[in-house]
């Protein structure tokens, strides 16, 4: 069963539209030049909400230490993910498990980043746009991901509801990720695309 997490959570009504239909986990974006940023005391009131069995992840492009930490000493994230240039020693420092992000693209050799993030709980996929850290709608091609990374991959980059179940098929990934193909607009999600968006993860046969 492919897992499925919906990302850039901003509203207490998508959080809910997302927990309705069967999100596997939810993240929510520290980083100020996100158009989905939230503050501080917006992931407090909205976490509160969360029910038991769905994951929060939290995500972060090249953070300090103390930006982190601030973070996880008001806001109860299971999960870290990072998008930036963190090393290894950077992500495992904060006792949580974490997820590293990939932009992908021709070179770049994900064989030696899996074994770089060994101890990641997966590594997230997403599509290489010069200059971008993420969240840009964009998808890349699925064939440079090796087929015997399927079970770490996160992938992310582009899916929506009529992409997704091809990309599932094709890639065979633990989980997908998905934010702008579920929106209405940058940081306002669309209800009715994320409860098609997960139905057609959990109806592709593989």
């Amino acid at each position: 069963m492919t897992r499925i997490k919906i990302c850039g959570i901003t509203r207490e009504q998508d959080l809910q539209a997302a927990v309705a239909a069967g999100a596997d986990a939810l993240g929510f974006v520290f980083y100020a030049k996100s158009p989905r940023n939230i503050a501080l005391h917006q992931a407090i009131e909205l976490l509160r909400d969360l029910p038991p069995f769905v994951t929060s992840v939290g995500l972060f492009v090249d953070p300090t230490v103390e930006t982190v930490r601030e973070v996880l000493a008001q806001v109860p994230l299971d999960v870290l993910q990072f998008h930036g240039d963190e090393t290894p020693e950077f992500c495992r420092q904060f006792g949580r498990p974490y997820l590293k992000a990939i932009r992908v693209r021709a070179g770049v050799d994900l064989v030696e980043c899996a074994a770089r993030y060994a101890d990641a709980q997966g590594l997230l996929l997403d599509a290489y746009v010069e200059g971008v850290p993420g969240g840009t709608g964009e998808a890349f091609d699925w064939g440079l991901i090796p087929k015997d990374l399927a079970s770490r991959v996160v992938l992310s980059g582009g899916l929506h509801p009529h992409n997704v179940a091809e990309a599932v098929r094709a890639v065979r990934p633990y989980a997908v990720d998905v934010s702008s193909g579920v929106e209405a607009s940058k940081g306002i999600k669309d209800a009715v695309k994320i409860a098609a968006f997960i139905k057609e993860v959990k109806n592709v046969e593989i």
